[in-house]
């Protein structure tokens, strides 16, 4: 079954008390508003300019500071299986919606699901199972 994934979004991962700052810094360094999410509050973002790329700042409760990839599919379990035969790892399913996963080298990423129709061979590469 074919089904597409694209790189979405870069997700800068931020302690609580560092969170504020961090938000400022990125908000004045790409001039983009980066706006409170209603259903997920620990996360403000924004697409880029051109509406292909976007930016999330999130708010953590506890561990470093780090940046993660997320991987957007209309697909969700074959992409997360097609990246588990290059040797990635689930490490948890979120709110029963999208995987974080390690990569080979143990660094953090999230494969998010996308609408049915929403990716295609002009936004996202496709992958034939």
């Amino acid at each position: 079954m074919t089904h597409y994934s694209r790189l979405h979004k870069v997700v800068i991962d931020v302690p609580e008390g560092d969170h504020d700052k961090e938000l400022t810094f990125w908000q004045e360094a790409t001039g983009q508003t980066l706006t409170p999410f209603q259903r997920y509050p620990e996360y403000h973002g924004a697409f880029l300019s051109g509406d292909v790329f976007a930016l999330l700042i999130q708010r953590l409760g506890t561990g470093p500071a780090r940046v993660h990839l997320d991987i957007h599919t209309d697909d969700l379990e074959a992409e997360t299986a097609r990246l588990e035969a290059l040797g990635a790892r689930r490490l948890r399913l979120v709110n029963d919606h999208w995987w974080v996963m390690e990569d080979p080298a143990g660094l953090p990423f999230c494969v998010i699901p996308q609408p049915p129709g929403s990716l295609n061979e002009h936004n996202a590469q496709r992958w034939d199972d």
